[in-house]
């Protein structure tokens, strides 16, 4: 098969330097967004706060990202595909300190030496009522996995140029409470990457994309 883009993939200063541009906000999220997206009737009640952590490495000669597959138990999301994260706790100094401490916790990994490259846009997620707050981090070097089985069903370990490649992005029409809804999602091995975690990593392959497209 042949990939649009080459399975090396962008390198670390190149991310870096996409990371430094403008963020495309609205207008990258609404190429994986289900299509009519899921509205949540207000009451008042201001949104949770969370932070989720993209984190890259170096694995097979490639960046990777590292994904979860929620358990069947765990409410909201329950068996999707997330980025590890979670919702800002007490003692929490930042929703930086929070996306961190929570994937720490999720894939049981020491993250030394960690880079945070920078945010993306935040999004606000319908279901849980939670405004995630996106961090953009690197680490020199594949960390030892631990996942918590309390919290991750499985670890996905996802190079980013097959992110990049248009050919995993695919879109079908599924039923979602009671409704015929079109939805977008990225094709990763035999999981389906959609809702959220597909919304955020389109702004961050956007910026890639946009980055890549400007060096050529």
């Amino acid at each position: 098969m042949n990939h649009a883009v080459p399975n090396r993939g962008p390198t670390i200063d190149e991310v870096r330097a996409a990371m430094r541009k403008p963020l495309p906000g609205i207008r990258a999220h609404v190429t994986m967004a289900p299509r009519p997206r899921p509205r949540r009737p207000s009451d008042g009640t201001p949104p949770r706060r969370a932070g989720v952590l993209l984190l890259l490495y170096p694995f097979r000669r490639s960046l990777h990202l590292a994904l979860t597959v929620r358990p069947p138990h765990l409410g909201h999301h329950a068996g999707q595909v997330s980025l590890p994260g979670g919702g800002w706790e007490e003692g929490d100094r930042s929703l930086e300190q929070t996306a961190i401490r929570e994937a720490r916790e999720e894939l049981g990994v020491a993250l030394q030496d960690l880079e945070i490259l920078g945010s993306l846009t935040p999004l606000y997620i319908p279901p849980s009522h939670n405004l995630v707050h996106p961090f953009v981090a690197h680490i020199p070097r594949r960390p030892q996995f631990r996942p918590d089985p309390r919290e991750v069903a499985e670890l996905l370990e996802v190079p980013l140029w097959r992110l990049m490649d248009p050919v995993t992005r695919r879109e079908e029409e599924w039923t979602l409470g009671g409704m015929r809804v079109r939805v977008p999602y990225y094709a990763v091995g035999q999981h389906k990457v959609w809702g959220a975690t597909a919304i955020i990593l389109a702004e961050f392959i956007a910026l890639l994309t946009q980055a890549e497209g400007a060096m050529r």
